[in-house]
């Protein structure tokens, strides 16, 4: 089981070992710099994915995207493009310049060096279930996202090492939004040494942001601005527009050398072609278009390909995830990523509206589509239910356990001389003898194997005996538990005071309202 930063100052946190006391894990994963071991798939031939990127690059110039910044415009139209009012058609020669000099491998610098991810085709990183309205769990119900609740799902997130970078989790409607983005990114600040997330509404906010990372890390404006610290979402308004806070995001993150995650969100039958070839490219020629900003602002910038592509419901036109469809989009994004080399995003999720068997099947279905596509980072990877509208307290903890496992096949195996054991195993059991006392075993047995968060391996008897708790209840045990250790936090005191100092000056301004 994975436990806590063990050179963090928060304690390990204790296995749950079936019918016995708690102790400690004597098992030390590292599920922080993975790479994704399976082979990637295909779902179009080679000739029908580079037929898809030309006919992308054609959409950009024969039909336009519609750029709603003048800034963004005037970017676009001194780089050569053909301007007309809002609409931009945008030369293949300048979207291949740019995305020549997007950066094919990004180092992104945590609260901490052991923190620290690597993006590049290859690599593998987590997210948990972001940007949610809503929060939910068996004790306190559905609910609006509430502060309490960003703090503790960015506690339970930094608690499990499997995920690597942390996400926007739940919206905190309890906070004034002209204040909203200071509690925000202090939380994550404090409470977790992960790479943070940081949100682009309008330039007052994100230079907000930026500086409270300053502080919290101890970085002059050099250090910042030559490493990536932050990541934004950056998401188009399918079909083909980018609004004034995505593209004021796209130039602010570019201009300080942070990173933007480019992701088209579009749903086929709804903002995109039906099919899946239609969407991607339509997808496509939006992260063409966002990422080409990026580069003619700062060229090097740190930039992400990304896609979140699904099916409609076509009985209700609600979105539908963890289908076929899904799974195919995820397969068609990681060609076209591929064909640009550049490291990019995909999203597993699903759209049950509580924690059931629909929901671990429909994410465990998207999360196979991003790992066989070779997604280098996959978010929505646990807790996320209605299609985004609520984040789940205890589908957070059953998916780690999904994550953790595939966590295990990313460092593979061995098969030297210890582990196949002739003289400590083989040799030493006699025919029809049994291996639980041979020397092998009582070397490895409380290391060899995953320890699971939730999952419970008692016979029924046993499983009866202790109360007969499905995996939901035990969850919900869970995610209690870590709550109730007293939260760290990872600012030294005149990091901390120094923060808080900034945050009490620019409330007592007014804060910043977001731009639209």
């Amino acid at each position: 089981m994975t436990t806590r930063d063990k050179d963090s100052a928060q304690p390990r946190r204790k296995g749950r070992r079936r019918g016995a006391a708690e102790t400690v894990s004597k098992r030390t994963p590292n599920y922080r710099q993975l790479r994704n071991p399976f082979p990637v798939m295909s779902v179009f031939s080679d000739d029908e994915a580079a037929n898809m990127h030309e006919t992308a690059l054609t959409t950009l110039e024969e039909l336009g995207m519609r750029v709603l910044l003048p800034e963004a415009v005037k970017i676009y139209a001194a780089a050569g493009a053909r301007v007309d009012g809002d609409m931009v058609y945008i030369g293949r020669e300048i979207v291949e310049a740019a995305v020549a000099t997007a950066p094919k491998s990004i180092h992104c610098h945590a609260g901490g060096p052991k923190r620290d991810v690597t993006l590049e085709l290859g690599t593998l990183a987590f997210q948990p279930g972001a940007g949610a309205p809503h929060a939910t769990d068996l004790k306190r119900g559905r609910r609006p996202g509430s502060a309490r609740d960003y703090r503790e799902y960015t506690r339970l997130a930094h608690h499990f090492d499997v995920f690597q970078m942390m996400s926007p989790s739940v919206e905190p409607q309890d906070i004034a939004i002209n204040l909203r983005h200071f509690f925000t990114t202090e939380a994550q600040l404090t409470l977790t040494d992960k790479l943070p997330f940081l949100f682009s509404r309008g330039t007052p906010q994100t230079m907000d942001n930026f500086e409270m990372l300053r502080i919290a890390r101890g970085l002059d404006e050099e250090a910042f601005l030559n490493g990536v610290h932050a990541y934004t979402i950056i998401n188009t308004n399918s079909p083909r527009t980018l609004d004034i806070p995505m593209a004021q995001g796209l130039i602010d993150f570019a201009r300080n050398g942070q990173l933007s995650i480019v992701t088209p969100f579009t749903l086929m039958g709804a903002m995109a072609p039906i099919t899946v070839a239609g969407a991607i490219t339509l997808s496509h020629a939006e992260c063409l278009a966002a990422i080409t900003l990026t580069q003619l602002v700062r060229e090097g910038a740190p930039v992400c390909y990304g896609t979140f592509t699904s099916n409609v419901d076509m009985k209700s036109g609600a979105p539908a995830f963890g289908t076929p469809t899904h799974f195919q989009a995820s397969l068609a994004a990681g060609q076209m990523a591929r064909l640009l080399g550049l490291p990019w995003r995909s999203a597993a999720g699903s759209a049950s509206n509580i924690n059931d068997v629909q929901a671990a099947n429909e994410n465990q279905l998207g999360l196979w589509g991003c790992l066989l596509s070779g997604a280098t980072v996959i978010i929505h990877s646990a807790g996320w239910l209605e299609g985004g509208l609520t984040v789940s307290y205890e589908k957070l903890v059953t998916d780690v356990d999904v994550l953790n496992m595939v966590a295990e096949l990313c460092a593979g195996n061995r098969a030297g001389a210890d582990e196949i054991g002739f003289a400590n195993a083989l040799a030493h059991v006699a025919p029809s003898g049994h291996f639980f006392a041979a020397p092998q075993t009582m070397e490895r047995y409380d290391t060899e194997f995953y320890e699971p968060v939730v999952h419970d391996y008692a016979n029924f008897g046993t499983w009866t005996e202790r109360g007969a708790l499905d995996a939901n209840s035990r969850a919900t045990g869970v995610w209690e538990r870590i709550l109730a250790e007293p939260p760290g936090v990872l600012a030294s005191p005149g990091e901390l005071a120094a923060l808080r100092a900034f945050v009490e000056k620019r409330t007592a301004e007014g804060g910043a309202p977001p731009e639209s």
